[in-house]
């Protein structure tokens, strides 16, 4: 029995509902329009399930940073496969962005040279792989588009020269070296925090470069290794001599100093390497099981080399490590008496884009009494660790699995922005690294 729409509302009593329903179908078609505009966020996030292994990285240094110094030959490579192993119109486009990752008041124009959008072009098909993709590759900026701003940038790739069609987005940025920064990573001044926190200082030498106002236009952001969660920002020069900011603070730019990452080895799907208990084969997969990580909470702090969280993709197996390398599910492992109540373990590194999303949450397994996670991951030298994200809370709690002390190698970043009265844009005027191993 087929009934019409409106039979179902009763007369009178019904006419509220109909109002309602006439009203939400009106909106329905501007609300779609607005999450096709602003449904992607302003960071790294891969938002179509075919794509894998998104890396953005310095020419010739591939665990770097995408930076770059503006009017220079600096390059920034960008390259991804697509595990629908066909071939798709990639385009891609640049959102200049403030210095806290919004999008900033200046017009494409203002910032691009050349067109404000332009194809990838360079692919490739992999080999003799047992999961099939295709492989793309970029070198930015190119003769068609160009940034002419310092600052943060997005950089967008979408489908078919839609640019609502979202694939991924990646943040670079341009620097401008105006000013030198000098500064050092050392254990918390303050005794409560000296086994377990580092303290991030340092002086920015101005020069001949004019800051009004260093309070009101500088904005100075500290990041920690890859993550993106805890930065610390908001920073004020405590004192001003000369030409010299000094940021000293003992309470404000303390960081936990963590643990050492843990690591294992896929370079090749032959044999065993480092923290692999076994390798199954399918006729369409690899299965690559981890040995069983255990809780390092109150260890003793024990000296390992690491890559701070980053990966690389290399393979034992073939020659050419882009095309030729293959996939695997890689299996988790957390031993843990029961599961927590109060938020959630996730897989934390580059390999998971420093995120802490559903796709990186671990499910708990009762029969097991562990925490447990597959990734299909490249074959490659990885980085990871395990936090705990509460609930309600934005910034990880890793030393809750992973411990913290003093003595770990950390890579620091420091940003330093500037506003001129007037201006629509923070300009990115200086970049330092620091490393407590390398003063």
């Amino acid at each position: 029995m087929h009934y019409h729409f409106f039979s179902l509302i009763r007369p009178y009593q019904g006419w509220p509902i109909l109002l309602i329903f006439i009203a939400l179908f009106a909106y329905l078609p501007m609300a779609k329009g607005e999450t096709n505009k602003d449904y992607f966020l302003y960071g790294n996030f891969i938002h179509k399930n075919n794509i894998q292994t998104v890396l953005f990285n310095q020419k010739g240094f591939d665990l770097s940073d995408p930076l770059m110094r503006i009017n220079s030959g600096d390059r920034l490579v960008l390259r991804f496969d697509d595990l629908d192993a066909d071939y798709k119109n990639y385009y891609y486009t640049i959102i200049h962005c403030d210095a806290n990752w919004e999008p900033s008041d200046l017009q494409q124009h203002e910032y691009i040279e050349g067109f404000y959008e332009d194809q990838i072009r360079d692919y490739r098909r992999s080999m003799n792989t047992r999961v099939s993709y295709t492989h793309y590759y970029l070198e930015f900026p190119g003769p068609n588009l160009r940034p002419t701003k310092s600052g943060n940038y997005l950089l967008k790739v979408y489908l078919n020269g839609n640019p609502d069609d979202v694939v991924f987005t990646r943040r670079f940025s341009v620097f401008e070296q105006q000013v030198s920064i000098n500064g050092r990573v050392t254990q918390a001044n303050l005794v409560r925090y000296r086994d377990r926190k580092q303290q991030v200082s340092f002086t920015i030498n101005t020069g001949g470069y004019n800051i009004s106002n260093p309070y009101r236009d500088l904005q100075v952001v500290i990041r920690q290794n890859g993550r993106w969660d805890n930065t610390i920002t908001d920073l004020e020069p405590r004192t001003i001599m000369g030409n010299e900011l000094v940021y000293d603070y003992e309470d404000k730019m303390l960081f936990e100093g963590g643990n050492e990452f843990r690591h294992f080895d896929i370079r090749s799907l032959r044999y065993l390497a480092g923290n692999i208990a076994d390798i199954q084969s399918s006729r369409r997969f690899w299965d690559v099981y981890l040995l069983p990580d255990k809780l390092r909470t109150y260890d003793r702090y024990y000296s390992e080399d690491d890559l701070n969280g980053r990966f690389q993709v290399l393979t034992h197996d073939a020659r050419n490590a882009m095309t030729e390398s293959d996939y695997a599910w890689v299996h988790f492992h957390l031993p843990m008496d029961a599961p927590l109540a109060e938020g959630h373990i996730h897989v934390m590194g580059a390999l998971t884009n420093w995120h802490f999303s559903e796709d990186n949450k671990m499910n708990y397994n009762y029969g097991e009494n562990a925490y447990e996670l597959s990734l299909l991951l490249k074959q490659g030298y990885y980085n990871y660790q395990y936090a705990y994200m509460p609930e309600g809370v934005v910034t990880a709690d890793v030393p809750f699995i992973e411990g913290s002390h003093s003595q770990t190698e950390n890579d620091y970043t420091v940003y330093v922005f500037h506003r001129r009265p007037g201006d629509l844009y923070d300009r990115l005027i200086g970049i330092s690294h620091m490393n407590p191993a390398v003063p």
